[in-house]
C-alpha cells in the first residue's frame, strides 16, 4: 500500500484516524495499541505473511533489549552484538542473497560448471529501514542513553509505525521514545499535518511522476536510440525525479506523523543547493547520513586518527551506504564514487566553507558531480551506465526515438521546468515556510486555495492510474 494511492487515502487512512481519536476519548491507554495494529494491516497489504518475519525480529529484539539492559557489563556487549549479528543476518540474507548466488552462478557457468538451482528470495518491503531502527535501539540501550522499554507494544510500535516503515525516515531510538509513551495531539499539528501531506503528495505525484516518465524512457531505451542531448535530458529528469519522489515521501511521512502527535525529523534540506558533496551529504537523506556518522563512522575513529585513516573510514561508510541501498555493482560503485569524493573534498579543501556561502559555480559543479553519480544509481548494470556518460561526454546528435517523444509532452515537460526551479533557488529558502505557515488572511486563502487544487489533480492522476512508483520502496 502506498500512501499515493486511492486506497490509502481514502480507505486506510479514514479508518486509522477514527479508530485512533476514538480510542483516545478513554485516555492515552489504547491509542498505541491501535496505531500499531494499523501499522501492520498496513504492512500486510504490502507484504503479505512477509509480516511474520518482522513481528519475529521484533520480538527477538525486544527480549534482547532487556538483557543488554539488564546484564553485567561484561555481557553486555555479548548480547548487543548478538542483537546486530541477528538483524544483518535477515538483511543480508533476504538483501543480497539472490544477488551474490546470480554472481556465484555467472562465475560456474564462466568456468563450465552447471549453475546452482535456486528460488529467488522475496524482498521484504523496507528491511533496510527497520533493520536500522531496531540497530539503534539496540545500541543506544548499550550505550546508556535509553533504557530498554518492557512495553512490547510499545516497542513494536516503535519498529512499525506505518508513516516510516517502509521507507523512512530513519527515527533513531532516542529521538523518539518520550514521545511513544507520552504526547499531545493538537489541532494546530493535525492541520500543519495535513498541509505537509499534502504538499508531499503534490511532489510526488505532479512532478515526481512526470519527470520519472523522461527518466524511465531515457534509460530504458536502447543505448543507439539515444545521443548527448537526450541522455543529459534523461540524467536530469532522474534527478528531480528522485529528490521530488525521496523528499514527497518524507514529506508525507512527517505530515503523517503529526496527525499522531509525532514530530519525525526532517529528512532534507535543499540538497541542489550544496556547494560542495560535503554540504550534499549534510542535507541529503539526512537521517540516513546520520546513522552512517553515528553508528559506523565515529566507532572506526572518525577524524580523530590519522588523514589516511579519516579518509578511509570516509571510503568504508560511503561503500557501506551504496550496498545498503541496494544489491548490485552500481550501488557499490556510487558509494565508492561519492566516498571518493569526500576524501578529495577533505584532501583539496573543497568541502570547506559556510554552508550559507551562495556560490554559483561552486553549486554547479556540485550538481554536475551528483548527477554523474545518479548515473550509476539508476542504471541496471555498470555497462549501461558506462554507455550513457560516454554518450553525456563525447558528443552525438541524432533524432528523437518515437518511445521517448511520446512521453516528452507538454504536461511532463512543463512540470520538468517547474520542478527545475528548486536547483536555483537560495540555499535557505524553505518551501514548507513558504507555503505552510503564512498566516496573513490573504495568503492562507491563496494557499488553501492552490493547495485544495493541485491536491484534487493529483487525484485525479492516481485514479486515472498512471504511473506511480515509489523509488525507495524497492530499497
Amino acid at each position: 500500500m502506498m500512501f499515493s494511492s486511492l486506497v490509502f487515502l481514502f480507505a486506510f487512512l479514514p479508518a486509522v484516524l477514527s479508530a485512533y481519536y476514538l480510542s483516545s476519548l478513554s485516555g492515552p491507554r489504547y491509542r498505541n495499541a491501535v496505531l500499531l495494529v494499523f501499522s501492520y494491516v498496513f504492512y500486510f497489504w504490502s507484504s503479505g505473511p512477509i509480516l511474520l518475519i518482522l513481528a519475529f525480529s521484533t520480538l527477538v529484539d525486544y527480549g534482547l533489549g532487556i538483557l543488554i539492559d539488564r546484564s553485567a557489563a561484561r555481557k553486555r556487549l555479548g548480547w548487543v552484538s548478538l542483537s546486530i549479528v541477528f538483524n544483518l543476518s535477515l538483511l543480508a540474507y533476504f538483501k543480497y542473497a539472490n544477488f551474490f548466488v546470480g554472481e556465484l552462478n555467472h562465475a560456474r557457468v564462466m568456468l563450465g560448471s552447471t549453475p546452482l538451482t535456486w528460488t529467488d528470495v522475496v524482498l521484504p518491503a523496507g528491511i533496510s529501514f527497520f533493520t536500522f531502527h531496531k540497530i539503534t535501539y539496540v545500541v543506544d540501550v548499550y550505550r546508556g542513553v535509553r533504557r530498554a522499554t518492557l512495553n512490547l507494544v510499545d516497542f513494536a510500535l516503535y519498529i512499525a509505525l506505518f508513516p516510516q516503515l517502509i521507507a523512512g525516515p530513519i527515527v533513531r531510538y532516542h529521538e523518539i521514545s518520550e514521545q511513544i509513551k507520552t504526547r499531545t495531539e493538537t489541532l494546530e499539528g493535525f492541520s500543519w499535518g495535513i498541509q505537509r501531506f499534502c504538499w508531499g503528495l503534490v511532489k510526488k505525484v505532479v512532478f515526481a511522476n512526470s519527470c520519472g516518465e523522461i527518466a524511465d524512457a531515457v534509460f530504458s531505451s536502447p543505448i543507439e536510440q539515444l545521443d548527448t542531448k537526450t541522455a543529459w535530458l534523461g540524467v536530469f529528469a532522474y534527478t528531480l525525479q528522485i529528490y521530488f519522489d525521496f523528499s514527497g515521501y518524507s514529506d508525507m511521512a512527517i505530515g503523517l506523523g503529526l496527525l499522531f502527535g509525532f514530530k519525525l525529523p526532517e529528512n532534507f534540506n535543499r540538497p541542489y543547493s550544496a556547494h560542495s558533496i560535503t554540504d550534499f551529504w549534510r542535507r541529503w537523506h539526512m537521517t540516513l547520513s546520520h546513522f552512517f556518522r553515528d553508528y559506523v563512522y565515529i566507532p572506526l575513529g572518525g577524524n580523530r586518527r590519522s588523514a589516511v585513516r579519516t579518509s578511509l573510514n570516509l571510503l568504508l561508510v560511503f561503500v557501506l551506504c551504496g550496498l545498503w541501498h541496494g544489491a548490485n555493482w552500481t550501488f557499490l560503485v556510487w558509494g565508492a564514487y561519492h566516498g571518493g569524493l569526500l576524501m578529495l573534498e577533505r584532501v583539496t579543501g573543497w568541502g570547506r566553507g559556510e554552508a550559507e556561502d551562495y556560490r554559483v559555480g561552486r553549486r554547479l559543479v556540485t550538481l554536475l558531480l551528483v548527477m554523474i553519480g545518479w548515473v550509476f544509481f539508476r542504471a541496471p548494470d555498470l555497462g549501461r551506465a558506462a554507455d550513457l556518460l560516454t554518450l553525456m561526454f563525447v558528443p552525438t546528435n541524432q533524432a528523437v526515438s518515437f518511445d521517448l517523444a511520446a512521453v516528452l509532452h507538454g504536461r511532463n515537460l512543463a512540470f520538468l521546468l517547474m520542478a527545475a526551479v528548486v536547483l536555483v533557488l537560495p540555499p535557505n529558502f524553505s518551501a514548507a515556510r513558504f507555503l505552510m505557515k503564512e498566516r496573513a488572511p490573504l495568503a492562507a486563502a491563496i494557499r488553501l486555495g492552490v493547495l485544495m487544487s493541485v491536491v484534487l489533480y493529483s487525484v485525479a492522476l492516481i485514479a486515472s492510474g498512471s504511473y506511480n512508483p515509489f523509488i525507495y520502496f524497492r530499497f
